[in-house]
């Protein structure tokens, strides 16, 4: 099967992250938790994203190195995207066991993979509100989308966008402003998919909104 035979649904995707994160939230609210969710970091967020895609059916592989880093012998060398995702739970491909005992005949080739990179801001931290909104999400966002969009053996990638946020109003003014400064510095990304889940305010954020940015090669 080529890269190109390989069909992806973002919608599918981003129905996934919802669903598994609106699990979590209504976990908390049962247990009438001090903390919530929005309380996590970028990375502590991450199992529960992976939590959620396995849940769907999908397996989920983190901190994969990018292919074209897979030039680099050494194992830890290399950036990494934040999941991997592979169909009906199916291993990824191991190109040092290729043709080789260990070379799993199910696994995944990784240009058929989806590559997904995530990003979380939120508006109120548990410091408080966060004076590093505009800069965390109109300037260090835009460089995911280029490492994936530079990677030519990357055919099916996304960037998440997670944004907790007093109200759906600010999370979609503001992320149309970064979308058309991605589109204006040439950045491949096309129409979004999103999802919202209302959450207890206990910092100050109201809402999730969730965006699934597909990204092209540029």
């Amino acid at each position: 099967m080529s890269s190109t035979d390989t069909r992806w649904c973002v919608d599918d995707i981003a129905d996934a992250i919802a669903a598994g994160l609106q699990d979590r939230v209504d976990a908390d609210r049962a247990a009438q938790a001090v903390s919530g969710i929005d309380a996590l970091d970028e990375v502590s967020l991450h199992p529960e994203l992976a939590s959620a895609l396995g849940h769907a059916g999908y397996g989920v592989h983190r901190e994969e190195r990018y292919i074209g880093a897979r030039s680099k012998r050494s194992r830890s060398e290399g950036r990494r995207c934040d999941l991997v995702l592979t169909p009906d739970n199916r291993p990824l491909q191991d190109l040092q066991a290729v043709a080789t005992l260990f070379d799993d005949p199910n696994a995944v080739p990784l240009e058929e993979a989806f590559w997904l990179e995530v990003k979380t801001v939120a508006q109120h931290t548990p410091e408080g509100p966060n004076v590093a909104w505009t800069n965390e999400l109109l300037g260090t966002v835009r460089a995911d989308v280029a490492k994936l969009a530079n990677d030519p053996d990357i055919f099916h990638a996304a960037l998440l966008i997670v944004l907790w946020v007093e109200s759906i109003e600010v999370a979609e003014h503001d992320l149309c402003v970064w979308q058309d400064r991605c589109l204006g510095k040439g950045l491949p990304i096309a129409a979004p998919s999103q999802r919202v889940i209302s959450i207890q305010d206990r910092l100050g954020n109201a809402h999730c909104v969730l965006r699934v940015y597909p990204v092209r090669h540029l």
